[in-house]
């Protein structure tokens, strides 16, 4: 009974919380979450990467979030499958166990990996180099094939599971499912080292949460199964 009671409470300041808050208003995710066009929304989301101590990582944006935030799928497929022959961002498949997908702008890929910029013939010493400095992997269903990859992901992308669970937990635990954005955004995540705007873009686009607008502002809820 006195955990019901403290957990209302809680829920009651955290809604006073967010109508009167107005700090770092225009970084908000509510103000910043739909956008036009694809590449529109994957340039947003580069800027607005988080800094992440002690792994050296090039910002990179999942697929899952650029449908969070261009209404049309279809639209964003086709735009990022544009920019991608292009040559303006590479399409990486990650190892999450999931249907995951990440987009790195190409500049920002070519930082990563000089050889790749340098043209020529590849060695087998120069595709070692690249396996162990992560830039590629081995296919495995046929090991003379390989996967570009990002560099410095592993941890991250236990941290992109983790936090998933530990988000969808924190709401499942509320009294109906559901929390204030603007209070939410506020909340850190103890097990992954992305910040709490990563993830809401993430679940939203995959389809675990949604939103709702509503008088005293945007609505969280994790999604009905």
């Amino acid at each position: 009974m006195e955990k019901g009671k403290k957990r209302r409470r809680e829920e009651e300041e955290e809604e006073i919380e967010a109508k009167n808050s107005d700090a770092d208003h225009s970084l908000s995710l509510g103000k910043n979450l739909s956008f036009s066009d694809t590449l529109m929304a994957l340039r947003i989301m580069r800027a607005q990467f988080p800094q992440i101590d002690k792994v050296a990582i090039q910002p990179f944006i999942l697929q899952s979030q650029l449908y969070s935030s261009v209404k049309d799928r279809t639209q964003v497929d086709r735009e990022l499958e544009s920019l991608r022959r292009e040559k303006a961002v590479r399409v990486f498949k990650l190892n999450t166990g999931q249907d995951d997908h990440g987009i790195m702008f190409l500049d920002d890929y070519i930082k990563e990996c000089s050889l790749l910029s340098l043209g020529g013939r590849v060695k087998d010493e120069h595709i070692s180099l690249l396996i162990n400095a992560g830039l590629i992997t081995r296919q495995l269903i046929d090991p003379t094939m390989y996967w570009f990859a990002i560099p410095n992901i592993g941890s991250i992308l236990k941290g992109l599971s983790q936090g998933r669970k530990e988000l969808l937990s924190l709401l499942n635990r509320r009294r109906y499912r559901e929390m204030m954005l603007a209070a939410l955004e506020k909340k850190r995540l103890r097990f992954s080292p992305l910040d709490m705007r990563f993830h809401l873009r993430d679940l939203i686009g995959s389809g675990h949460l949604k939103t709702a607008h509503t008088p005293t502002g945007m609505v969280v809820r994790v999604s009905k199964e």
